[in-house]
Parts: structure tokens; C-alpha cells; sequence
């Protein structure tokens, strides 16, 4: 019997020495293990400030951090937008959340009012407020159904007309206190503010960024089916717990 042909997968996960307080690196240990269950070999490239961006990656992952973690990354972050545009624009299936997810819109601005330009892929907007948004959400996806997740964010998402949210807020509050819009979309660029983390609750995100991922890459995909008994049970544990 032959041997069968590896086909990696590299993941690129952003600034995880300073965008990684919220337990999000659980997003992917998610996604390497659903491949691995595939057969695929998995690549982890961790960026981090002043590191070398490697050319060629078929996932991107970035977490959520504090202030003055997004003011450490910032600067660097600008120095490699068009790489980050180019990729998401090409279809790389990418995750950002919280703190990286606001710097993916035009700008975060801070209680003092200075603004850190943000890399501009998604159309929002977001403002430091006096309010913590903090607590369980779910929220309703027509592709994936309902998300669970859970956020902790000062931070005030407002999406300009014509943008597309990621979800609407069943529970919790999402973007803002506002308009009960959740995260943010880009072809296969997703932003949200759910922690928790997100893709260990919600298998069917991570399996759209995998299969997003090798398809794009290989031209088919290993349908193989994982099971998620455990997964399912903590979902509805989850989605029943109080705000």
C-alpha cells in the first residue's frame, strides 16, 4: 500500500505573546486537531513584533488583549496591512477576535480620544466607553446557526452601512449596546468578541475555516466527520448559563 502524499496546513497565529489573554490560543488547538483527525499535517507559525511574515499561510488566527497590548503590536501591525489586506481579499480564512478584531476595522479609539488606525478590512469603527460589556452571548449565524461565546470588551463596534455583521445577538450584547450586531465579515475574514474560546463551542466555524483552507489550497477537502458529542453537550450548557 502506498503511502499517502502530506498535505500541510500552516497557521499563522498573530501576536501571541501580546494578544492572547482571553484563552483564545484554545481556538487553535481547535483548528490543529480537526485537521490532524483529517489527516492533515499542521504548521504553526506564531508572529510575534519585529518577527519575519512568512509569505505563504492558509490560516490566520488573532486574539483579543488589553489597551496596551494592542498599543505594543500596533506600529508592526501597520508595517504588514497589505499583507493582511492581500490575504483576505484572496480568500485566506482568517479569525480575529476582540483587541485584533478592532484594529482588523479603520480604527479603535481610545478613552483619550487618540485613534490607532486599524488595517481596514472590515467597515466598523470602534470607541473606548466607560461601560464594560461583559458575560455569555449567543448569537444567530444563518451559515452556522447560533454561536456561543462570551465577551469582556470596553471597546464600542459600530459597522458603517453595507458591512456585514458576523451574527445577530440572541443574548448578551455583541458590537454595542445599540444595534444587537455581533462581529464582522469580510469573504472568509471573520471578527467577533467572543472568547470562551470560540472554537471549541462552535465546531462548525472552525470547520468552515479548515475547509475554506484546503480547498482553496488543494482543490477538495477530507469530509471525514469528527465526532462532536462532547463538543454539542457543552454548547448546550453553555448557551443555558445566565448572562
Amino acid at each position: 500500500m502506498s503511502t499517502p502524499i502530506a498535505q500541510p496546513v500552516r497557521i499563522l497565529q498573530l501576536y501571541p505573546n501580546d494578544m492572547n489573554i482571553y484563552g483564545d490560543n484554545g481556538n487553535l488547538q481547535v483548528l490543529k486537531k480537526r485537521l490532524e483527525w483529517r489527516g492533515y499535517d499542521v504548521e504553526v507559525v506564531s508572529y510575534n513584533v519585529g518577527d519575519s511574515l512568512p509569505m505563504q499561510v492558509d490560516i490566520v488566527l488573532g486574539g483579543g488583549g488589553q489597551d496596551s497590548g494592542q498599543a505594543v503590536i500596533h506600529a508592526d501591525l501597520l508595517k504588514i496591512k497589505d499583507s493582511i489586506i492581500g490575504w483576505a481579499e484572496d480568500g485566506v480564512p482568517m479569525l480575529a477576535v476582540c483587541g485584533l478584531y478592532q484594529l482588523f476595522g479603520h480604527f479603535f479609539q481610545t478613552s483619550e480620544g487618540a485613534r490607532m488606525e486599524g488595517v481596514g478590512i472590515f467597515e466598523a469603527e470602534t470607541y473606548a466607553t466607560p461601560e464594560r460589556l461583559i458575560g455569555n452571548v449567543v448569537a444567530r449565524n444563518s451559515q452556522f446557526g447560533d454561536i456561543i461565546g462570551y465577551e469582556n470588551h470596553s471597546g464600542q463596534t459600530y459597522l458603517k452601512k453595507g458591512a456585514s455583521a458576523f451574527a445577530r445577538v440572541i443574548k448578551g450584547a455583541g458590537n454595542n449596546v445599540k444595534d444587537g450586531q455581533e462581529g464582522a465579515r469580510f469573504k472568509s475574514t471573520i471578527g467577533t468578541y467572543l472568547h470562551g474560546s470560540l472554537l471549541p463551542k462552535n465546531p462548525a466555524i472552525a470547520d468552515f475555516l479548515i475547509e475554506t483552507a484546503v480547498t482553496r489550497k488543494y482543490g477538495s477537502f477530507n469530509e471525514k466527520l469528527v465526532d462532536d458529542q462532547v463538543a454539542q453537550q457543552a454548547r448546550r450548557i453553555a448557551r443555558n448559563r445566565p448572562r
